[in-house]
């Protein structure tokens, strides 16, 4: 932070704090840095655990307190959006894409930016953030717009209608060669030319010359099966007849799974009528206020759908609209310290910890455990003795096949001392995470609960600090 900074912020708080404070406070606040500070964490893209410290800070006292907002701020969201987001690829499955559309509904366009990073991590495959793409290299992808198709009248308005053929040669009237094609396509929907709006079509047809490569439709601006499905397939087959294809459609309303397989016929009867045989695979995108509870029933009903697009439901996380981490201290220059509650679950657990998570010979983690950081590592094939949280009463015996230690130091004597993953490197670290889970602990409802355990020397600290606290 530059001199002349540092001294606008200190004299800010002189003018906020009270008149009584000393001096030598605010001199002392100039010279605060995090030179002597120390972060270690769990890799970020891990699965966490409730009461598992996934991050730990060590240096002055006062230094470390002032970071509580901060980090609090960076890692609360953010973990929930992802979590937001790995949930919708676990309901999606692996093959269906999805794309992060929550820019117009996020908090703020901080939040959107930080939705948009989070949503790539959890699994997403793409985003409509322009700005995220450009700043984290996430894919970006869009489709037209319903102001876009509303915005034509008729054919008239289409000004560049030419284009030509993709092998050379000279341009073709689209929108010409379009009505052509709206007739043949009507005659074998058995529906009447004159039902296709006709702005759409003009719509169609703009965008079509505009980007002959990348032409998808939006196809319930007005009635889909009378206007927006011929007038997409008749623009999608003079494109094809000049060598080119179409790359999708998408719907935005009514019954998605029901119509998705009306659309998917349609495309594979004129697919085999016209003789055009990537026809009948036309990517299929839906939107419209996408939930959990719709991609369970798209799976319960069977659908066409290849892409989801997921914005309101995704960006403010309803089912869990906070993640309320909490940051506390547990150590005080050497000594450990307890904060005591009569509600056990928001009891601390005391002393500077190592993380380690426990595997089954499946390969499968089945227990984290918390141990004194001055402790001996576990070891793979080593019978332990434990203590789970919620059972404290009870000594527990296991026997990892693998022990993995979670912490690793990112940070010390004010330096990044290891290379930070990139984006894409932290997406991948977090899918690994998620599929390593067993069916029982990654399923959505009613998971068999992942246990987190204390070692026993860790259990009888908490019981002589708790203890003296009485």
């Amino acid at each position: 932070m530059g001199e002349q900074l540092k001294e606008a912020y200190v004299a800010y708080l002189r003018s906020v704090l009270p008149s009584t404070i000393d001096d030598a406070f605010f001199d002392y606040l100039a010279t605060l840095d995090a030179s002597e500070v120390t972060v270690t964490a769990i890799p970020e893209g891990s699965v966490v655990f409730a009461r598992v410290p996934f991050l730990q800070v060590k240096g002055p006292l006062l230094v470390v307190q002032l970071l509580e907002t901060t980090l609090l701020c960076l890692i609360n969201y953010a973990s929930l959006v992802a979590t937001n987001a790995a949930r919708f690829r676990l309901l999606a499955g692996p093959d269906m894409k999805l794309i992060e559309m929550g820019l117009r509904r996020a908090q703020g366009p901080d939040g959107a930016l930080s939705a948009s990073k989070y949503s790539y991590i959890g699994g997403f495959d793409c985003t409509s953030n322009i700005l995220a793409g450009k700043l984290y290299g996430i894919p970006v992808r869009g489709t037209i717009a319903h102001s876009f198709i509303m915005s034509f009248r008729g054919l008239e308005e289409v000004q560049q209608r030419e284009l030509p053929p993709r092998a050379g040669g000279d341009p073709v009237d689209l929108a010409d060669l379009a009505v052509s094609w709206l007739q043949q396509v009507c005659v074998l929907l058995q529906t009447p030319p004159s039902k296709a709006n006709q702005g759409e079509l003009a719509a169609f047809v703009s965008y079509a010359v505009t980007f002959p490569c990348d032409f998808q439709g939006l196809l319930d601006t007005y009635c889909v099966r009378r206007s927006g499905l011929p007038n997409f397939c008749a623009v999608a087959l003079a494109l094809h007849q000049l060598g080119y294809q179409a790359i999708g459609v998408r719907l935005d309303s009514g019954d998605l799974a029901q119509q998705s397989k009306e659309i998917r016929g349609v495309f594979q009867a004129c697919g085999a009528h016209f003789q055009v045989p990537w026809f009948g695979t036309i990517p299929i995108a839906v939107s419209n206020d996408i939930s959990e509870q719709s991609l369970e029933q798209f799976r319960r009903e069977g659908s066409e759908i290849d892409m989801i697009g997921i914005g309101t439901n995704l960006v403010t996380c309803p089912l869990q609209p906070s993640l309320g981490c909490v940051y506390k201290l547990v150590e005080v220059n050497g000594s450990p310290c307890l904060k005591l509650t009569e509600d056990e679950e928001k009891m601390t657990i005391p002393g500077m910890k190592a993380i380690y998570r426990l595997y089954d010979a499946a390969g499968h983690p089945f227990m984290d455990l918390m141990a004194l950081e001055e402790e001996p590592s576990p070891s793979a094939g080593q019978e332990l003795g434990i203590r789970v949280l919620g059972r404290l009463e009870e000594t527990t015996k296991v026997t990892p096949t693998t022990v993995e230690p979670l912490h690793r130091t990112y940070f010390r004597d004010g330096q990044v001392c290891e290379p930070l993953p990139s984006l894409p490197e932290v997406r991948t670290h977090a899918q690994v995470s998620l599929n390593l889970l067993s069916p029982a602990h990654r399923r959505l409802h009613e998971p068999q609960p992942y246990p987190v355990a204390v070692t026993e020397r860790l259990h009888q600290l908490f019981l002589q600090l708790r203890q003296g606290s009485l």
